[in-house]
């Protein structure tokens, strides 16, 4: 190999680490969005977490805002339990104790990757005495199945009663109704319009000695996901996890790729990197050789062809 072939490569390597390195670092997938820490199956881009979930959940990169979107809207996430597979939405539209307003409902898409949590519950408000069919027994084969919650009706006048917002409305609470539809599966959909009601309140987990303090709820809506259909954890992505990668997916084939800091793709996880990095450069940190490492592949191949 000549002298002027070697500098010539060395020449497109320092071109190739200082100009297209930023390049391929703003391709990797994120560990955070905002103040939310994104773990699989969430992601925040395309590549990135579970397939599935991806077409939902999507992290703004100039907000940095982690939104569910479904074909009745976009909400902002407020927090997501990985421990317990729970997600919290919040519904701009929704009305609470600090606002009311009208709102078309919420809804998830069928083939969504959720479901809503059992903690779950939704208060229709201002809902027609005459016309809404929440009123309406419907038959299910063994009776007639009422859609509003009577045992929960106290919901309702804690909302009409010491929730500022709604009680300056003067609204009557036979217009209430706690919501328990037949199905609250993933293709559930509140429909107000069809619904004849105004608006909503969503909330979970009340906590004890807060039932009749409506200002201090947790409103929003609370779903539950699953990994897959026997709800088990890639062990594969726990590995790419712990070895400070990302789980992601080769949008081509949906094949499962670890995401390594630099933008480096694996089948398996990021070990590999940092053992490399400890033997090559012990005395500087992982992360600083990280870059160098991946691009010094590259150059090594180009100077040996």
């Amino acid at each position: 190999m000549s002298l002027k072939r070697s500098s010539s490569s060395f020449f497109i390597f320092l071109f190739s680490f200082f100009f297209l390195s930023s390049h391929v670092s703003s391709q990797a997938c994120q560990k955070t969005c905002g103040q939310i820490p994104i773990k699989y199956p969430l992601g925040t881009g395309s590549g990135c977490g579970d397939p599935r979930f991806t077409r939902y959940i999507t992290c703004d990169p100039d907000q940095q805002t982690l939104t569910l979107t479904t074909h009745t809207g976009s909400y902002p996430i407020t927090s997501v339990d990985y421990a317990k597979q729970e997600i919290y939405v919040t519904d701009p539209s929704m009305s609470t104790c600090a606002c009311t307003r009208p709102s078309h409902g919420f809804g998830l898409d069928w083939d969504a990757p959720f479901s809503f949590h059992d903690d779950t519950v939704f208060t229709l408000l201002d809902c027609s005495v005459d016309e809404s069919p929440v009123f309406t027994p419907l038959s299910n084969g063994s009776g007639r199945v009422s859609l509003c919650d009577r045992q929960s009706s106290s919901i309702c006048t804690f909302l009409y009663s010491n929730c500022r917002a709604i009680s300056l409305i003067n609204l009557q609470v036979s217009t209430c109704c706690v919501y328990v539809p037949l199905d609250l599966g993933p293709s559930f959909e509140m429909d107000l319009n069809k619904l004849k009601c105004s608006s909503y309140s969503g909330f979970y987990n009340l906590g004890p000695g807060q039932e009749s303090h409506p200002e201090n709820w947790n409103y929003g809506i609370a779903l539950k996901y699953k990994f897959n259909v026997f709800d088990e954890y890639p062990g594969v992505c726990g590995s790419c996890e712990r070895s400070n990668g990302a789980c992601g997916f080769n949008t081509q084939s949906s094949s499962f790729v670890c995401n390594c800091p630099g933008g480096i793709n694996t089948t398996s996880d990021c070990f590999f990197l940092y053992n490399s990095a400890s033997i090559l450069v012990p005395w500087f940190s992982r992360e600083w050789v990280m870059y160098p490492l991946s691009w010094f592949v590259v150059w090594m191949v180009m100077v040996l062809r």
